[in-house]
C-alpha cells in the first residue's frame, strides 16, 4: 500500500471517530476508475463511432444467394434473414451481431425452425473427436442449430474482442474521460482550506456552528455570477485550492490511447481520420477494406454452413455497393462517362442517380460512346460500318 493511500485511510477513518465531521464532509468527492464493459463500453465515443461506422456498412449490404456463380434472390433463406424474429429486423440482426463480435470476438447465431437468433453465455467444449459442442444453460444445443463464428486471434476455440484485447487501454480511456467530465459537470471541483490557528476541538460548539455556517455560505454559491462575503475572525482563513486533475496531461494521455482503440478494430484512427476530412470515399472504401470484408467473409462462411450444410454448393453472400460511398457528383461523372447522349440512360445508371427506370430493352442495353450501339452485340457493331469506304470495310471484313 502506497503511503498516499495510508494517509488517506488514516483520515478517513478519524473522521469516522468524529461524529460532528459527517455533516461537513458529507458531499466530499472520492476518485474511481471504469470497468469496460457490455453495458458501458458505448460510452467511449470514439469506440461507438468505429463500431458504427463498421455495423452500418454491414447493415447497408445486400444479402443474397450465390450458386454456381448464379445469384439467388428469392430464396425462403433471405426471407429469414431479412426478416429474423419477432424482435429484431434484419438490418437490426446483422448490426448487432457485428457489434456483439468486434466487442466479445465471438457470436453465436441460433437458427431455430425458419427464425433466427443470437445466443448469450453459451458454453463450448471439443470432444476427443474434436467436435465442438455447445451448452446454454446446461442444455445441449444441436450443431447444426448453432454456428461459433469467432474473430481469431491465437485460440482454435474462442475469439478475441476489444473488450479483452484492449480492456487495460479501454479503461484507461474511460477513467480519464471520467476524471474530466466530473470535474467540469461539478463546477471544475473547486475547494476550499480553512485553516484555523487553535485545534478543532469537538466540544467546540461555537467553532463547530462557524465552520458549518462557512460550509453552507460556500455550498451555496451555485453561479458563476454569484459573490459571497464570509467575514471570518482572527485565526481563520480560507484558501482556494487548485483542481488535483491536470487538464493538459489527461488530455495529452486521451490524444495518443483514445487512437489506440481503433487499431483493436483494425483501424488506424490517423489514417481514416485524415481520409475522411480529404476524400470520404477513400475512408469508406479504407474502412471496407480493413475492417468490413474480413467481417463479411466470416459471416458468410458460417451462415452459409448454418442454413446449408458442408455438401451444398449454395452460398450465402454480403454483397455491398461500392457507390455508396461515392458522392453524388462523382456518380453524375460515372453516368455520363457511360452514356453521353442521356444522362438517366440506361437504366443502372438512372437507378443509381436515383431516376425511375424505364425497363425497356434499349434503357436496359450499355451503349459504346456516340455511336449507341449495344454492347456484345457484334451486328450492331457491324452496321455502325455502313456508309464508309467500301476498301476500308473489305479489309476490316478479310482481316
Amino acid at each position: 500500500m502506497g503511503i498516499r493511500d495510508m494517509f488517506s485511510n488514516f483520515l478517513y477513518r478519524q473522521v469516522e471517530k468524529r461524529g460532528w465531521f459527517e455533516e461537513i464532509f458529507s458531499n466530499s468527492i472520492r476518485y474511481g476508475g471504469r470497468y469496460a464493459n457490455d453495458e458501458n463500453i458505448l460510452e467511449s465515443s470514439d469506440v461507438y463511432e468505429l463500431l458504427q461506422d463498421i455495423s452500418n456498412q454491414m447493415m447497408l449490404a445486400e444479402i443474397l444467394i450465390e450458386e454456381d456463380g448464379r445469384e439467388i434472390r428469392n430464396h425462403p433463406v433471405i426471407k429469414t434473414l431479412k426478416n429474423p424474429n419477432n424482435y429484431l429486423t434484419g438490418s437490426e440482426f446483422i448490426k448487432l451481431m457485428t457489434n456483439t463480435y468486434l466487442l466479445q470476438g465471438e457470436v453465436f447465431p441460433v437458427k431455430d425452425g425458419d427464425q433466427l437468433h443470437l445466443a448469450s453465455n453459451v458454453y463450448t467444449e471439443l470432444d476427443d473427436r474434436l467436435i465442438e459442442h455447445f451448452k446454454i444453460g446446461g442444455v445441449d444445443i444441436p450443431s447444426f442449430m448453432i454456428r461459433h463464428i469467432k474473430n481469431i486471434g491465437s485460440n482454435h476455440l474462442r475469439g478475441v474482442g476489444i473488450l479483452e484485447l484492449g480492456k487495460s487501454t479501454l479503461e484507461g480511456v474511460m477513467s480519464a474521460e471520467k476524471v474530466l467530465t466530473d470535474k467540469y459537470s461539478k463546477g471544475g471541483l473547486m475547494a476550499f482550506l480553512l485553516k484555523l490557528d487553535a485545534h478543532i476541538n469537538p466540544a467546540n460548539a461555537v467553532q463547530s456552528k462557524l465552520i458549518t455556517a462557512i460550509l453552507d455560505q460556500l455550498e451555496a454559491i451555485d453561479e458563476s455570477r454569484s459573490v459571497k462575503m464570509i467575514p471570518l475572525g482572527k485565526g481563520y482563513d480560507i484558501k482556494a485550492l487548485e483542481s488535483p486533475i491536470d487538464d493538459q496531461k489527461t488530455l495529452s494521455y486521451l490524444n495518443v490511447y483514445k487512437k489506440d482503440l481503433g487499431k483493436f478494430l483494425g483501424i488506424n484512427v490517423d489514417t481514416y481520420t485524415a481520409l475522411i476530412k480529404s476524400d470520404l470515399e477513400k475512408a469508406m472504401m479504407y474502412l471496407h477494406n480493413k475492417a468490413t470484408k474480413p467481417i463479411m467473409r466470416n459471416f458468410e462462411d458460417h451462415l452459409s454452413l448454418l442454413f446449408f450444410g458442408p455438401n451444398s454448393n449454395k452460398r450465402i453472400k454480403f454483397k455491398i455497393n461500392v457507390l455508396d460511398f461515392v458522392t453524388y457528383s462523382t456518380k453524375t461523372n460515372i453516368g455520363y462517362n457511360i452514356v453521353r447522349t442521356g444522362i438517366t440512360s440506361p437504366d443502372n445508371v438512372a437507378d443509381m442517380l436515383g431516376f425511375p427506370k424505364q425497363n425497356t430493352p434499349e434503357s436496359q442495353a450499355i451503349y459504346i460512346s456516340n455511336d449507341l450501339s449495344k454492347i456484345g452485340d457484334k451486328k450492331a457493331t457491324d452496321d455502325s460500318l455502313k456508309g464508309g469506304d467500301d476498301d476500308e470495310k473489305q479489309r476490316i471484313t478479310d482481316n
